[in-house]
């Protein structure tokens, strides 16, 4: 029971402390100090106090000092944390209109078009809380299929026990699915103002083609002090570990 308490109050200390920093950070970004707002907010997430809150205000700091990279990381790592945050998403978009590379993403064909764009159009989050929904409108369907009176009801709610348990099924696969595929993404951020891309993980090796800083990537493998990176468009090569930050 002490050592519950003493939990308790660590962690209720570390929030009032947490609170006081993001108020300290806000007040120094409103009076136009970005760098000393970025150092306060990035004291909170050193401190284990992650938000996507925080990572959002850090973002914004680094934004007003036009520094592209960190802007675009610190967003997508609060998106990360909250895939719904509106404000979050209009900002990166316009982070995102100062990076020098404009890769365009291959489309999809066929069925796997049709799967993705599916169930890309919500993060899992939302499609686990309609299988809930689903759940909860199978169970009132059920209740009035049983207490219904009269045959005609009774089909109407049969009819809808069925579609409700349909939306289970689509719903749970369709969650599952995108988790799926996000857990096995790396994404990371292009840290470095030029990268050379290397099509072999060594200095010698050929450039690929170079990328710069704030652009996007899927980190695919990793060798040593080099890290194999595909692009939306599909093109690999090789950079070395430092010129990139994982998301995840």
């Amino acid at each position: 029971m002490k050592k519950l308490l003493y939990i308790l109050t660590v962690l209720f200390f570390a929030q009032g402390w947490a609170q006081s920093a993001l108020d300290e950070g806000n007040a120094l970004y409103k009076d136009g100090k970005y760098n000393e707002a970025a150092k306060k907010y990035q004291t909170i997430l050193d401190n284990g106090n992650q938000s996507a809150e925080v990572y959002f205000n850090l973002a914004n700091a680094y934004y007003k000092m036009d520094a592209v990279a960190p802007a675009i990381y610190n967003y997508e790592k609060a998106l990360l944390l909250k895939p719904n945050y509106k404000d979050a998403k209009i900002n990166l978009d316009y982070a995102q209109k100062m990076v020098i590379d404009d890769i365009q993403a291959v489309p999809q064909v066929g069925f796997s078009k049709m799967v993705y764009n599916f169930t890309g159009a919500y993060h899992y989050d939302a499609w686990a809380w309609g299988a809930v929904v689903a759940a909860f409108l199978f169970l009132l369907f059920f209740l009035g299929y049983y207490f219904a009176g009269t045959t005609v009801v009774k089909r109407i709610f049969f009819v809808g026990m069925f579609v409700a348990l349909l939306g289970i099924v689509v719903t749970i696969l369709s969650a599952t699915f995108v988790k799926s595929e996000e857990a096995k993404q790396r994404p990371a951020i292009v840290f470095n103002e030029v990268v050379s891309v290397k099509s072999e993980p060594r200095d010698a090796a050929q450039d690929a083609f170079i990328l710069h800083e704030g652009t996007k990537v899927l980190v695919k493998e990793t060798l040593g002090n080099w890290k194999k990176i595909e692009l939306a468009d599909d093109s690999e090569g090789w950079v070395e570990k430092d010129a990139i930050k994982e998301l995840k």
